[in-house]
């Protein structure tokens, strides 16, 4: 606990003790000296925001759109092999398309390139970065190529990376194109779970210079990688390390340190990326469900909220639910330069906002995160539910405000088993920055079907005008488009 927070708790305790001494009950006086109110210096996804949702999404502004089943298609190069060496169909979920410093999809030689992760459809452990590309401007699914994974088994031992060497699987990130047009990746490096041999699922942001060749006029090719090493996987203080989440023998946290998303401002470089809040940011725990800064709104729902909050079965829930966008400075040479506080938290709401997304248009920073409603121990939230939340500041770190007065952005709820079910929203500007941008997902759920593979989704576009957002009716691209031409 922090000394500001201290002299906080210590003076609603004298307040309490003289109500106690004039008369008053012993059970507010416990209260009063518990409670208090601490933002640490960044935006909250508040409980209040969030008990709107339910309402509020069931506005055609929020809802991603309605997709024809009987015309999804598998990627056709989504080809590889399994354990055994035999060839498959492989499923491909979180993708992200190589950038350009603002955010706007970059073209290398005339190609879209999308870095994603892919894996056999029965190998749930089978989880490494792919790389596909296609003609600019070619936007049907046939289109897409596959040049196969980015890292040879043997990279992450051609390095004197202690972290890279115990890597089991490769998770979602981004990518640049450089200023010298080299293409950089960024993605997380995660450890197996296996506390018997002191492993806990490490995740940790960390980069490569991919090489890139055209060896002729209609394929790209990948000519191995450099610079290949760790940047960040916690300090503690200000995010949650898999040691302070697991250390101590109890695996019920669900720690998360990952989705690196590069971006620029005033010619620095930096990372925004999912993670938890650490011991100097608000952490976790029991004592969390007594700052009013998590709730939003008045005292009077403050008090409501938190004693409806401290007899409900999510109790133990929110007091884990710590999680944040985080952002670190990088060097020229992309190692960390500094450590930042986080730009937004999630504290007693949820402790996963996903695939950090986040570039300046039109004057304004807005930054976009993925969540489940499983996750989230609000009422009226339920399992199904899945949203894209969305904030906006004037500058990259904030200060944040939700977007059409809550977050919300994106909802749908379709069952899980259903083949149009999507996630990982990413939400990419075009170049000519006007209020439409693009929004990608991955479509159908890894393993679910033995003919229909998880694949680019529909494209479709939303329209941002300051601080509002709303989808555009009958905007459904091709699966995987990435940019338009001319928005709608």
């Amino acid at each position: 606990m922090n000394i500001k927070k201290i002299a906080k708790q210590a003076t609603a305790l004298t307040f309490s003790t003289a109500i106690l001494v004039g008369g008053g009950s012993l059970a507010f006086a416990e209260k009063a000296s518990t409670d208090y109110k601490e933002d640490y210096g960044f935006t909250h996804i508040t409980r209040s925001d969030m008990l709107k949702l339910p309402e509020q999404q069931k506005s055609d502004q929020f809802k991603v759109p309605q997709f024809d089943a009987s015309t999804i298609k598998n990627i056709p190069s989504a080809k590889g092999v399994d354990k055994d060496g035999n060839p498959i169909d492989l499923d491909v979920w979180d993708t992200w398309p190589l950038q350009n410093a603002d955010g706007t999809v970059a073209e290398y030689k005339g190609y879209e390139i999308v870095f994603g992760l892919a894996g056999d459809p029965k190998d749930a452990n089978d989880t490494f970065v792919y790389m596909f590309y296609k003609k600019a401007g070619d936007n049907s699914i046939e289109n897409w190529k596959n040049a196969g994974k980015v890292f040879k088994a043997s990279d992450k031992y051609n390095t004197n990376d202690a972290i890279l060497h115990k890597q089991s699987e490769e998770w979602s990130g981004s990518a640049t194109l450089t200023s010298d047009g080299d293409v950089r990746l960024f993605y997380t490096n995660r450890h197996a779970f296996k506390p018997e041999e002191g492993l806990f699922g490490k995740q940790t942001l960390t980069t490569a210079k991919i090489n890139v060749s055209q060896p002729d006029s209609e394929s790209l090719k990948m000519d191995g990688v450099e610079d290949f090493k760790s940047i960040f996987d916690g300090d503690g203080k200000y995010y949650q390390t898999v040691e302070q989440a697991f250390g101590g023998g109890d695996y019920s946290d669900n720690h998360t340190l990952r989705d690196p998303h590069y971006v620029e401002e005033n010619g620095k470089k930096y990372l925004v990326f999912e993670a938890n809040t650490g011991t100097e940011t608000g952490y976790q725990g029991e004592e969390s469900l007594s700052n009013k800064a998590y709730y939003g709104k008045s005292e009077a729902f403050f008090q409501l909220e938190k004693n409806k909050l401290m007899q409900s079965p999510k109790k133990k829930d929110a007091e884990i639910a710590n999680g944040a966008l985080g952002i670190i400075e990088l060097n020229d040479d992309y190692t960390l330069k500094k450590v930042m506080k986080p730009l937004i938290s999630s504290n007693t709401v949820t402790d996963e906002i996903e695939r950090a997304n986040v570039f300046e248009m039109n004057g304004k920073w807005y930054l976009f995160t993925s969540t489940r409603g499983s996750k989230m121990p609000v009422d009226g939230i339920g399992s199904k539910d899945i949203y894209m939340l969305g904030y906006v500041a004037d500058s990259l770190t904030g200060g944040y405000k939700p977007l059409n007065g809550t977050g919300l952005v994106l909802h749908h709820n379709l069952d899980p088993n259903d083949i149009t079910f999507n996630y990982a929203h990413f939400v990419t500007p075009n170049k000519n920055k006007d209020n439409n941008v693009v929004v990608t997902s991955y479509m159908t759920n890894r393993g679910y079907f033995e003919d229909h593979h998880t694949t680019f989704a529909p494209s479709f576009l939303l329209n941002i005008k300051g601080s509002k957002t709303s989808v555009v009716k009958d905007s459904i691209l091709e699966q995987g488009q990435l940019t338009v031409e001319e928005n709608k």
